[in-house]
């Protein structure tokens, strides 16, 4: 299949673009590069330094005549979409409508949408799909907006999806850049000696899901869950004081954090029901916290070991 990954130099849609072509498919990636890295890129893969708001990604759809778009290009910053709520929805709304059009104009047999649980619900443990969402940010907000116009997309044109809610995301390649990343901002400053911040007293509960679990699941929407909304996660929940204490056993290293108020937009609990993901997907997370910790961190060193510094 001819395949499409927007946001295909970033963390999560890199290493859906590896696996795209491990299966054999021809993948084209849309990437303007503003978190993505080249060093992200599969050789293999067809790039297009472009933004995803931009009328001239046509003459990509032309040349890839793709089959699947996997949509995860995206402005990712709660604090940004709250200091500027027009450019978070220039990106996640507009980007996304552009991307629905060529989609119809091209006949994509599917359109697969990587969106946010921990945005979308507001502060909730065990959120279900059912559960109506309540976003305390213009990126939940947005985001939420975006699966809409998918859901009216598919009602008024055809256009076949999956709409996917993922957790809190960790694995090699994060950037530690930003402020999303807990991990990856941990491990880094660890690795440098520095001491790291943790806000809001460490208490807030997040659901961390390995990326290569997650992309399991990414993979497995191209065939199954056709015009579904899925949550993507463990159904665990832990805190940043417990985050942090996992990452001392698993690392050997420590530094004593520096707890700083709660930032803006941040919601107290986080947390997924995953059954429709098993039951639809056939899918589970594998991964223990404690695996991809280590897998993670030995990524990060690895990178620290190979280019004298660290690689966001």
């Amino acid at each position: 299949m001819n395949i499409i990954v927007t946001g295909g130099a970033g963390f999560i849609g890199s290493h859906i673009v590896d696996e795209v072509i491990e299966k054999g498919h021809r993948c084209y990636i849309i990437d303007n590069l503003c978190r993505g890295k080249r060093e992200n890129i599969n050789n293999n893969a067809i790039f297009f330094e472009k933004d995803i708001r931009d009328k001239d990604i046509d003459k990509i759809f032309e040349e890839a005549n793709p089959d699947i778009v996997f949509h995860l290009a995206a402005q990712i910053d709660v604090r940004r979409s709250l200091e500027d709520p027009f450019y978070d929805l220039d990106v996640n709304v507009n980007g996304t409508l552009n991307l629905l059009n060529l989609s119809l104009k091209y006949k994509v047999k599917k359109f697969i949408f990587a969106s946010t649980g921990g945005a979308i619900y507001g502060s909730r443990l065990n959120a279900s799909e059912r559960v109506l969402p309540r976003p305390l940010s213009p990126y939940g907000l947005n985001k939420f907006t975006s699966e809409n116009y998918i859901r009216i997309y598919k009602e008024w044109f055809g256009l076949k999806y999956t709409i996917l809610r993922y957790a809190n995301v960790y694995g090699p390649r994060q950037s530690p850049e930003g402020e999303a990343g807990v991990v990856a901002i941990f491990i880094t400053k660890l690795l440098r000696g520095e001491r790291p911040v943790i806000y809001g007293k460490g208490k807030m509960l997040r659901d961390y899901v390995y990326v290569k679990d997650l992309v399991k699941a990414t993979i497995l929407s191209m065939e199954k869950g056709d015009n579904e909304v899925i949550n993507i996660g463990t159904g665990k929940s832990i805190s940043v004081n417990e985050l942090y204490e996992k990452l001392i056993k698993v690392t050997g290293l420590y530094k004593e954090p520096i707890y700083k108020p709660k930032r803006k937009g941040e919601v107290n609990l986080s947390g997924l029901n995953v059954r429709k993901a098993f039951d639809i997907l056939k899918w589970k997370a594998e991964t223990t916290l404690e695996e991809g910790l280590r897998e993670t961190f030995e990524w990060f060193k690895n990178q620290k070991e190979k280019f004298g510094n660290i690689i966001p």
